[in-house]
């Protein structure tokens, strides 16, 4: 447990001063539908909540005594202002979050002079964010969601607060004051999803209305208390030619890609934990022509299509609520094949459900994409045989194998380097069955050669020689590449 920091009993007491305010003077506690509209935000936590008057009175009386209020009544209170509160909810967006700070800003000077606070002007100013950022926002995790040099935020437990910047992971001196304030701050944030999350329910995976990608994992399953991780959305959308420049893939590999995926050929990308792999499926998927009909399915939506596919499904699997309801991916895979796609793309691939892609890829549903965790294209393959076994124990792994083979074209792989940069290491074909394997062979490499004096790796993209063996594919489909595309630099 570290050290509680000597300004966090100041900002508990002007919090707590303001909320009352905020919340004594709403129409949310006198809200005629309060029960009913809370009580399903309170099975999803496994809250037990006061009625109005009881929490009117156990408000009254703690500030009567002088005790304030604990995280867990402080979270109460914002979740009825957020949600029967419409004025609140107003001036709480972001669009209009300077309204909604000056209605706090005259309620925060009235609080620091209750509180005798001298504080200079710039000390007044941070504490106001502070409080601005706990009311209006998710609290000390605001300023990173808005910075958009960090990727990343990870918090473990109420008092590690770190961040992700450039690929590198970096220590804050943020932090929550309790699990209370923590969990508040995650309730805010799947509320919206109507799933549960206490002890029965202790893993989410949630979205940000931004499309950042939230995953929570709460006590008994956490031994650290609330575990918190925000892999954020990019609001400037990069291109290829931004991966280029950045040194992430050369423009040799671009095009070839593009000429993969205009010809109909099964693309997997693999690479490992953080490596770019969605983000990386998204560019590839901005390969297919714009009139092209694409079911997306995924076990949790975070592939951003680009805008110019106008013709999009997009399908979620559903977890089961009170044992019922339940939509797997692999039933949403097997329904996307009745839908007349033009492609299949799929998330990332962690089960079952990839045996019903490879049956798709077997049976015409050419130019599928789909990514898969793995640490090279041969342990792609090594992991797909193995989800593709376990959906069908008796099936022999040789006929798997002939399935992969005949199934996928090109596996993609990348890497988070050592730097902190991703790199797309190697461009490999599948060429059928060699023996009782399935056979590979490099087309594009990374060669790293050294490390600069910032220390980033050095290296380069080169072709290894080899010609792919469906280069009559790309020609039949009127695309023709340069004659030294594949020759070695």
């Amino acid at each position: 447990m570290s050290e509680k920091n000597p300004q966090d009993d100041l900002v508990t007491r002007v919090l707590n001063r303001i909320l009352v305010g905020l919340y004594l003077n709403s129409v949310a506690p006198l809200h005629p539908a309060r029960a009913e509209k809370l009580r399903g935000v309170d099975e999803l936590f496994g809250i037990e909540r006061p009625s109005a008057p009881e929490m009117r009175q156990f408000i009254e009386e703690l500030i009567k005594s002088g005790k304030g209020l604990d995280s867990a009544i402080r979270s109460r209170m914002v979740e009825e202002l957020a949600l029967l509160d419409e004025d609140f909810r107003r001036i709480s967006s972001r669009e209009v979050r300077s309204e909604g700070s000056a209605r706090i800003k005259a309620l925060f000077d009235v609080a620091l002079d209750e509180e005798n606070a001298l504080l200079s002007g710039p000390e007044q100013q941070r504490l106001f964010s502070i409080i601005v950022d706990d009311i209006f926002g998710f609290g000390p995790l605001e300023p990173y969601l808005i910075d958009d040099a960090v990727t990343e935020i990870l918090v473990d437990g109420p008092n590690k607060i770190y961040v992700e910047r450039n690929g590198r992971l970096e220590d804050t001196s943020s932090r929550f004051l309790d699990d209370e304030h923590l969990m508040g701050c995650i309730h805010r944030i799947v509320a919206p999803l109507g799933r549960p999350l206490n002890e029965d329910h202790p893993v989410i995976d949630a979205r940000l209305p931004d499309g950042s990608l939230v995953n929570v994992v709460i006590p008994p399953v956490s031994l650290v208390g609330p575990v918190l991780t925000i892999r954020k959305f990019f609001k400037i959308p990069l291109t290829l030619e931004d991966l280029v420049r950045w040194g992430s893939i050369s423009a040799d590999m671009v095009e070839f890609l593009q000429a993969c995926v205009r010809a109909r050929l099964n693309v997997v990308i693999a690479g490992g934990t953080a490596s770019g792999k969605m983000t990386f499926t998204k560019f590839v998927a901005g390969m297919i022509p714009s009139d092209e009909r694409i079911v997306a399915v995924e076990s949790t939506a975070e592939l951003q299509l680009p805008e110019h596919l106008r013709r999009v499904i997009r399908l979620e699997s559903r977890p089961p609520v009170e044992g019922k309801g339940e939509v797997t991916v692999r039933d949403l895979v097997i329904n996307s094949t009745r839908m007349r796609p033009d492609r299949i793309i799929f998330g990332e691939v962690h089960g079952a459900e990839g045996f019903d892609l490879l049956q798709a890829m077997n049976t015409g549903h050419d130019g599928t994409l789909f990514n898969i965790h793995a640490n090279s294209p041969r342990d792609a393959l090594g992991r797909l045989e193995m989800m593709a076994a376990f959906a069908n124990p008796s099936m022999p792994v040789l006929m798997i194998r002939q399935m992969m083979a005949s199934a996928i074209d090109l596996i993609t792989y990348q890497e988070r380097l050592d730097d902190g940069s991703r790199k797309v290491m190697k461009v490999s074909e599948v060429v059928g069955m060699q023996g009782d394997v399935v056979g590979l062979q490099d087309i594009f490499e990374f060669r790293p050669t050294g490390s600069d004096d910032e220390g980033k790796i050095t290296g380069l993209f080169t072709a290894t020689g080899h010609v792919p063996t469906f280069l009559d594919r790309i020609k039949a489909a009127g695309i023709d590449l340069p004659p030294g595309l594949f020759t070695p630099k």
